[in-house]
């Protein structure tokens, strides 16, 4: 049997670091949840209340265990105390939020000074969402303090930014955590740029570039860690996450298609922004529960030519990225052109249009949302988008997709004859073996769970020439209490 090690990822951490990370989240998590609370519910609401309880008491831990509460980014990093908040699944929206509110209002974090009561902290969280835009950045920081002493809150105290040079840098960190921060930060950055979007400001997009060439650079030289993050799916942030997820996807795809890292990162930036669109559709249409009806079908369908207007808006240090409007504006179109929105005349569909479709449908039908419960198995896609031709996707980017991914493509929950449960890590390198992926065991042919990071290669064979292993179905994780982007965030 074939197995690769996968170095530091299996790596044991003490006991102290484990609790560390324990009072961090909780810390990182409760502040996150009060401020959606704080957002969406007046102060007396019991949902309010309850978040505020939670900080308090998150709080309280971390000054009785270090002495101190502080909760500070640096960089792309977020900080509580002097322990680096390491990413999982459960964490990586939330840390990316925290630290998009963080930026915006010019601000590195905030100190507990003394336990505080549930009308300081709802004074504070009020005013770090509405920090004064008017003013430059680095005003901001002394306007929210100045508001904070009027409001005579004394218990919680606004913390400068510091720059990316201290800790986190001097941090080692293997390929699979560049990842997660490479991950993180696009993400972040994402929602920055729709989210301004949607309130009629105009970014800059040196922040989105900056992102977009992380991911370029993840794909030209470890492509696996950047391709197992596609497999997080956050419900309540689809926009955003699926945003970056196309990019990904597309980016791989064009390198797949021997697209020069120029032309890559054009890519990049129109799939991440491709979507750009549904910041002027109604967020009572985006978030609809069940079935759309007409009206809101057809309210969703405007955003591929809303996203060119939105595109246009957006400040372009140049010429014109008619490549990305482009792009924004066919990727719902077929081969054939019906989909939407409706062609008006014959035209052939742009090289990055094709890329982008792919992406964005393989991405949309493996992701549950507000309107779909049950997302198809990655397998079961790539079948449909090879096998339907009434998808309207190019077979010949399909196939490129297809020999990027092998049949089984990340995430992928599969069925061995030996009747072990593993998830697909990576497509073979071999590419005479598109069936036959690296996977990584779940559970033993009883049902038990096994804990390793060992990866298996499928072509192995034993001394009979037989092979090892080998996939006879695949299968819904969910049934077995398994969420797979555990194993890749």
């Amino acid at each position: 049997m074939s197995e690769r090690g996968t170095g530091t990822a299996g790596a044991i951490v003490s006991g102290r670091d484990v609790g560390a990370q324990s009072l961090a989240r909780a810390l990182v998590v409760a502040v996150n949840g009060a401020l959606r609370a704080v957002r969406l519910y007046p102060v007396g609401n019991t949902a309010v209340q309850r978040a505020i309880a939670e900080i308090g008491s998150a709080a309280a831990q971390l000054r009785e265990a270090d002495g101190q509460c502080v909760l500070r980014r640096v960089g792309d990093y977020l900080f509580v105390n002097e322990t680096r908040v390491r990413l999982t699944f459960d964490s990586y929206a939330t840390v990316a939020s925290l630290l998009g509110v963080f930026r915006e209002a010019g601000v590195g974090g905030v100190e507990v000074v003394e336990a505080a009561p549930a009308r300081a902290w709802v004074v504070l969280l009020s005013l770090l969402q509405a920090p004064p835009l008017e003013l430059p950045e680095e005003e901001r920081l002394a306007q929210l303090a100045a508001r904070l002493d009027q409001a005579r809150v004394t218990e919680l105290a606004l913390v400068p930014a510091a720059a990316d040079d201290g800790d986190a840098a001097d941090t080692p960190v293997d390929d699979r955590e560049r990842a997660r921060q490479t991950y993180v930060r696009s993400l972040d950055v994402t929602r920055e740029i729709i989210s301004s979007a949607r309130l009629g400001r105009s970014p800059g997009l040196r922040r989105v570039k900056r992102a977009v060439q992380g991911i370029v650079d993840a794909i030209l030289t470890d492509p696996a860690s950047m391709l197992g993050l596609t497999t997080l799916h956050d419900f309540d942030e689809y926009t955003f996450v699926h945003s970056v997820n196309v990019c990904i996807l597309s980016v791989a795809l064009g390198r797949r298609l021997d697209l020069s890292r120029y032309q890559l990162l054009d890519l990049g930036l129109a799939a991440l922004m491709h979507d750009i669109g549904k910041s002027r559709v109604p967020l009572s249409v985006l978030n609809k529960r069940g079935q759309l009806d007409e009206t809101d079908r057809h309210a969703l369908q405007t955003h591929t030519w809303q996203g060119v207007l939105a595109r246009c808006a957006l400040p372009s240090g140049g010429g014109r990225p008619w490549r990305a409007m482009t792009a924004a504006y066919e990727h719902h179109m077929r081969t054939d052109l019906s989909g939407y929105p409706k062609s008006s005349r014959p035209r052939q569909l742009s090289f990055f249009g094709k890329i982008i479709a792919v992406a964005d449908g393989f991405d949309a039908a493996t992701t549950t949302r507000v309107y779909q419960d049950a997302p198809w198995s990655p397998a079961d896609v790539l079948r449909g988008m090879r096998d339907n031709p009434r998808l309207g996707l190019d077979p010949v980017v399909v196939k490129a997709f297809i020999n990027l991914t092998g049949i089984y493509p990340v995430g992928t929950a599969v069925v061995l004859d030996t009747f072990e449960l593993a998830v697909v890590v990576a497509a073979n390198p071999d590419p005479a073996a598109l069936s036959r992926p690296l996977i990584r065991v779940l559970m033993d042919d009883r049902g038990n769970r096994i804990d390793t990071d060992a990866v298996v290669d499928l072509t192995a064979r034993n001394e009979g020439g037989q092979f090892v292993r080998t996939i006879i179905r695949t299968d819904d994780p969910q049934r077995y209490g398994i969420s797979i982007g555990d194993y890749f965030a």
